[in-house]
């Protein structure tokens, strides 16, 4: 598509494809960059733009609502998301306020008509009038009366994911620990993290990623990251040997693989297994015993790409389409089962930008009822003796101890397993005996871990 702007056309159109067609700017974005053969520096700032304003829309929104005249629903949705570019390149970057508004007046004439190039140009100078903190003191809460209030606005996070996560933090860090860490936090949500790879046992080692340029992991066995680059280049990658998968991510399914257990164990479930992650390191892990995993997952072109993932395993590992809460096994089957339950996905806000405004309170209870009922179906699918790991890509609590506790009460055939020893070397894991990470204390995503044994009625 030829433009005068490449760069910033390809962040609008990842908007529009976002608000308008309900798609992830993570799967968008590349596909734009390499159809359009963006040089380095036109992807780097069509990134920076598309990620930064989505990230950052809800605030942009409140700031806007300053400077329009009429309430912003009522706004064309094309025109409001070139405004929230501007917004950002205004108020979040190093661009000069003259040229942000130039180039997004141009955009809006390109793309739009010449009456919203006229709007843009006085809305966005409006904008441009006061610096991000003068905005903020003049629009948000004071942080002393209302911090939530005042850290929703300023970290750009919907107030009641900012309350969830304050709750979350004193619940496994403590009430005063909760205060001094909320705002970093929020803040590492929204730093874009790193690429971090996974060598799958067996077929690869991290020193194969090394070699390749790949600098060591924090604490995983299997965890190198990758500076700069595609992870494609890759060989390991391209082979399937090594993928893309968060050290965090990692770690929990490693700590369910080492975790002492007496018997048999040969014979492994990942009850929720798209895409694919989890279960190829399990798969690889489990095929060096001579055992094999069996990979369910409910949506279909889910389970495609987790056969995919599996193909380059060595075993008799299967990926089949089937629903965790109404099993296709019999039960008391599996020796280890992983359920990586559906989730508000709190815990990964850093990598998907527009997931925070997407997803609303109500949700979670909602969520919390399939929660219980695939956590009830795997401790049913593990054989007494059996482990289970519970594992959610939120620290919400009502999707992880409220979760277990609530499952637990429910049942006399389970003991809860201490997780810590199993995430060997990492730091700050709390009381026990599940497990939080935390994206501004582990670099990783939040991933939470609760280790369960089935045993005998």
């Amino acid at each position: 598509m030829r433009t005068s702007d490449p760069a910033r056309r390809a962040a609008y159109d990842t908007l529009r494809a976002v608000s308008g067609h309900d798609a992830y700017a993570n799967l968008v974005l590349p596909g734009i960059l390499n159809e359009r053969h963006l040089d380095a520096r036109d992807a780097a700032l069509a990134t920076e733009l598309a990620y930064g304003t989505l990230r950052a829309q809800g605030t942009y929104d409140a700031i806007l609502a300053e400077c329009v005249d009429r309430p912003l629903a009522q706004l064309d949705p094309e025109l409001l998301d070139l405004l929230r570019l501007g917004a950002h390149q205004l108020l979040a970057t190093r661009i000069p306020p003259h040229a942000a508004v130039a180039a997004t007046v141009d955009l809006a004439r390109e793309v739009l008509h010449e009456g919203a190039a006229r709007m843009s140009n006085a809305v966005l100078r409006r904008v441009g009038q006061s610096d991000f903190d003068a905005w903020l003191d003049r629009i948000a809460p004071n942080p002393q009366d209302d911090p939530e209030g005042y850290l929703a606005l300023y970290r750009a996070h919907p107030r009641w994911i900012v309350s969830a996560l304050w709750d979350s933090l004193a619940a496994h860090r403590g009430a005063e620990t909760a205060h001094e860490e909320i705002d970093d936090l929020l803040r590492a949500d929204n730093e874009r993290p790193g690429v971090t790879l996974v060598a799958r046992p067996g077929l690869a080692t991290v020193e194969d990623l090394l070699d390749e340029g790949a600098e060591p992991g924090r604490f995983a066995r299997t965890a190198a990251y990758l500076p700069h680059g595609d992870p494609g280049r890759i060989e390991a990658v391209r082979r399937g040997r090594a993928g893309v998968q968060d050290e965090g991510s990692q770690l929990v399914a490693l700590a369910l693989a080492e975790a002492k257990m007496e018997g048999v164990d040969e014979l492994w479930l990942d009850l929720c297994a798209g895409p694919g992650g989890k279960a190829a390191l399990l798969a690889a892990t489990v095929a060096e015993r001579g055992g094999r995993l069996i990979a369910a997952e409910l949506a279909p072109h889910r389970s495609r790409l987790v056969k995919r993932a599996l193909q380059p395993i060595p075993g008799l590992h299967k990926a089949i389409t089937a629903d965790g809460t109404v099993p296709a096994w019999n039960s008391a089957s599996f020796d280890r089962v992983i359920a990586d339950v559906p989730c508000t996905g709190l815990g990964a806000l850093r990598r998907r930008p527009e997931a925070r405004w997407r997803r609303s309170a109500g949700d979670v209870a909602l969520l919390a009822e399939t929660q219980k009922k695939l956590l009830h179906s795997a401790l049913d699918s593990a054989r007494p003796g059996g482990l289970v790991a519970y594992v959610t890509c939120s620290p919400h609590l009502a999707e992880t101890r409220v979760v277990v506790d609530d499952v637990l009460r429910r049942r006399t055939d389970v003991a809860r397993v201490d997780a810590r020893p199993y995430l060997p070397g990492v730091p700050e894991l709390g009381d026990g005996p599940d497990v939080q990470l935390w994206p501004h204390v582990h670099g990783t995503d939040a991933m939470y871990l609760a280790l369960l044994r089935r045993e005998r009625a």
